[in-house]
C-alpha cells in the first residue's frame, strides 16, 4: 500500500519529532491522525490547515480504553480503519545531562514512568490496530527508539532502559504480526537539533556530536522524520524486526 493510500496515527504528533512526522506525511499524501495531551493549538491548526488530511485526538497513550476510543473515532472519521502506527509520544523528558538522576537517586517510578510512555503505549497501539490490520493484511508499525541503547554515552538510566525494552517488543511483536502482514520495525535517532526534549542540552554538547559524526553535523528532526517513509513505503515490505539508526553515522547499528 502507498503511503499516499495509509491512515497513519502519529502518538504526540503535534509536537517536536511528532510534528515533523506529521509534516513529512501530510507532503507524501498520506491522511494523518494526530494524538495529543496537551498541544491543542498546535494540532487545532494542523487540522485547519490540512482539513482532508488531519484529524486530532486527544488521548493518553498509556490509557488502553482511550487509544481504543481513538481508533474507532478516527476509522469513522476517515471511513477507513488506521494502516499504520508510529509509537512516538515521549512521557515528559529532558536531555540534559546534568540534571538526569545518578544510580543512587534513581526512583523505580521514575523508571515505570518511562516504561508505561513506551513499552505500555506500544502495546496500546498495537492490540487497538490489530484486528483490522490482520482483517486487511496489511499494517506498519514503527517504535521511536534511541541511539542510546547502543551508546549509552549519557547515562540517561530510566529513558534508554524503557527504549531498549521497546526494541525488544519491537522484535518479538513482528514475530506474532508478520503472518499477517504487518510489520513492526523501530527507527532510532540521536539528539534531534532541536526537540522540546533536546532543547535544554548545552550548545557544546550538540557541537561535540556534530564533530563526532562523519556528516559533521546533527540531524534535524525534519530528515529523521523523512527516514520514516522508508518503511511505511512498498519498498520496505520485507523488512520487518528491524532497527534502523538515523544519527548520520555516529552509532553503528
Amino acid at each position: 500500500m502507498n503511503i499516499q493510500e495509509q491512515v497513519v496515527l502519529v502518538t504526540g504528533g503535534a509536537r517536536g519529532l511528532g510534528l515533523a512526522i506529521t509534516q513529512a506525511l501530510v507532503s507524501q499524501g498520506a491522511r494523518v491522525v494526530v494524538n495529543y495531551m496537551s498541544s491543542h493549538e498546535t494540532a487545532r491548526q494542523l487540522q485547519q490547515d490540512f482539513p482532508e488530511q488531519i484529524f486530532i485526538y486527544q488521548a493518553d497513550v498509556t490509557n488502553s480504553s482511550q487509544v481504543q476510543a481513538m481508533f474507532k473515532a478516527a476509522k469513522q472519521h476517515f471511513g477507513q480503519a488506521v494502516n499504520s502506527v508510529i509509537n512516538n509520544a515521549l512521557v515528559q523528558f529532558q536531555f540534559n545531562g546534568d540534571a538526569r538522576p545518578k544510580i543512587e537517586e534513581l526512583s523505580w517510578q521514575t523508571i515505570q514512568n518511562q516504561f508505561e510512555g513506551a513499552v505500555k503505549a506500544a502495546l496500546n497501539t498495537t492490540q487497538a490496530a490489530f484486528t483490522d490490520m490482520k482483517a486487511e493484511h496489511f499494517g506498519r508499525i514503527i517504535n521511536i527508539g534511541t541511539n542510546l541503547v547502543q551508546n549509552p554515552v549519557v547515562p540517561y538510566h530510566d529513558y534508554t532502559t524503557a527504549k531498549a525494552a521497546l526494541l525488544a517488543f519491537t522484535r518479538t511483536a513482528s514475530h506474532d504480526l508478520g503472518p499477517y502482514g504487518i510489520n513492526v520495525n523501530m527507527l532510532s535517532g540521536g539528539l534531534l537539533q532541536a526537540t522540546d526534549a533536546s532543547r535544554a542540552t548545552p550548545d557544546e554538547v550538540f557541537q561535540l556530536i556534530a564533530a563526532s559524526t562523519p556528516l559533521r553535523r546533527v540531524v534535524t528532526p525534519q530528515e529523521f522524520a523523512d527516514a520514516i517513509l522508508i518503511f511505511l513505503s512498498p519498498f520496505a515490505r520485507a523488512v520487518t524486526g528491524q532497527n534502523l539508526i538515523v544519527d548520520g553515522g555516529l552509532v553503528k547499528g
